[in-house]
């Protein structure tokens, strides 16, 4: 029981990490390789925020979030948006440059040493359910994340802008016949996708650590959430992020050292049997 609930609680985190990949590749069809050190920027930034100026962690939250909206926005409307078209070579090289420049600048601003974001006590303070003690923390994380991506599903289904995102999707030209500016959405999209991206990086400080060099590692995790759920399914994306983190508790138990390796295997697994993954279309 306690191997259950501790894989749900870790696929929390995950589903935060995979969320914002998820929305810029349904909208957009772009695979942001730099999706984790945008994460790890995000931590940063909030222990830069609550450092400098001496605030609450929420409150250094709170402040990162209007700024990853519109650098969100700017990159994708003055940077991607001239690198999509039906060959993703350039938004994966653009997007890799990017990866390259974050984790230098990081190194030569912070050090290699990892940081942490005081987390006002919810790291320390538990919970009962049952005869289990659960960390606060980790309970707060995964109600975040639960309300994220209900948002983004209600989101797209019942709101004038997910219907803009939709019709962007599905054919940019015919959208653009009716009025829509493609590159204004999309880069409203990715404003929206560095919000979570904050949040998970802010979140992802206060739970662990965050280090210049963590960016690949969590790009995988959120790229397997992803592929394991199905591409462009934010319920799909919590699930596989669900399944990520309860294999990977399994393998913890096992041995130590096959945690990670046994989430591995787990999607490998289920590239073969299911490439589409397991819930391949957003639903309303």
């Amino acid at each position: 029981m306690g191997i259950v609930v501790q894989g749900l609680l870790l696929g929390g985190l995950y589903a935060l990490f995979a969320l914002g990949l998820s929305l810029m590749f349904g909208v957009m069809r772009l695979t942001n390789t730099a999706h984790g050190d945008f994460i790890v920027l995000g931590g940063f930034a909030a222990i830069a925020a609550a450092t400098q100026f001496a605030l609450h962690p929420s409150l250094a939250a709170l402040a990162v979030l209007p700024l990853a909206f519109g650098a969100g926005y700017a990159l994708q409307r003055w940077v991607l948006n001239g690198t999509l078209g039906k060959d993703p070579l350039p938004s994966l090289v653009v997007t890799f440059g990017l990866a390259i420049v974050i984790q230098n600048a990081l190194l030569e601003t912070f050090s290699a040493d990892p940081r942490s974001l005081d987390s006002a006590g919810l790291a320390t303070r538990s919970v009962a359910l049952g005869p289990l003690q659960v960390g606060l923390l980790p309970l707060v994380i995964l109600a975040i994340a639960i309300a994220c991506t209900a948002g983004l599903q209600w989101l797209f289904a019942r709101t004038r802008l997910g219907r803009a995102f939709r019709a962007v999707s599905d054919d940019r030209e015919i959208a653009e016949l009716m009025g829509l500016s493609s590159s204004h959405v999309y880069a409203l999209a990715t404003a929206i996708a560095f919000v979570l991206i904050a949040i998970a990086g802010t979140l992802q400080a206060m739970r662990t650590t965050v280090s210049p060099s963590d960016g690949p590692l969590l790009l995988l995790f959120a790229f397997e959430a992803v592929i394991i759920g199905g591409m462009g399914s934010f319920w799909g994306t919590f699930v596989g992020a669900m399944v990520l983190g309860l294999t990977q508790q399994v393998g913890f138990r096992i041995d130590p050292g096959w945690g990670l390796w046994a989430g591995h295997l787990v999607f490998l697994a289920l590239l073969v049997v299911r490439p589409q993954g397991l819930f391949p279309k957003t639903r309303g």
